[in-house]
């Protein structure tokens, strides 16, 4: 089953680095620079995964993961922020997110993270990893 991942950020550097290093570890990626194209794409594609900014203009990054968590209620979702803030972590981790990466993140470790989640879905068909 081919598995893809959704990069949620205003930003489309960010937005652009992901895709480049998740397209070259096999992923479908879309791209969203905001909240409600987001959502769209949830609902079309229900992605494996979804890289998630937590400031992102008009609706933020937990407004974003509690719609998407309705949506999809297993969908797996890893927070990027460029804050350190503690109190919206701690939300979005009870709201389900696995993992966070404050900005500017080691690429290395986010793909690593990405992998070892996606990689990790109990419908996998591939074993052999």
């Amino acid at each position: 089953m081919e598995q893809t991942i959704l990069i949620v950020d205003d930003q489309y550097g960010i937005r652009v680095l992901l895709q480049e290093v998740l397209e070259k570890e096999g992923y479908t990626i879309f791209q969203a620079p905001n909240g409600h194209i987001a959502l769209e794409i949830v609902k079309k594609e229900k992605p494996s995964l979804v890289l998630l900014d937590m400031k992102i203009p008009g609706m933020d990054g937990l407004e974003i993961l509690r719609h998407v968590r309705n949506l999809v209620p297993d969908i797996k979702v890893i927070m990027m922020t460029a804050y350190g803030e503690l109190d919206l972590i701690k939300e979005a981790t009870e709201l389900g997110a696995l993992a966070h990466f404050t900005k500017p993140f080691d690429i290395d470790e986010l793909r690593s993270c990405v992998n070892h989640h996606v990689r990790a879905l109990p419908d996998s068909v591939d074993q052999s990893a």
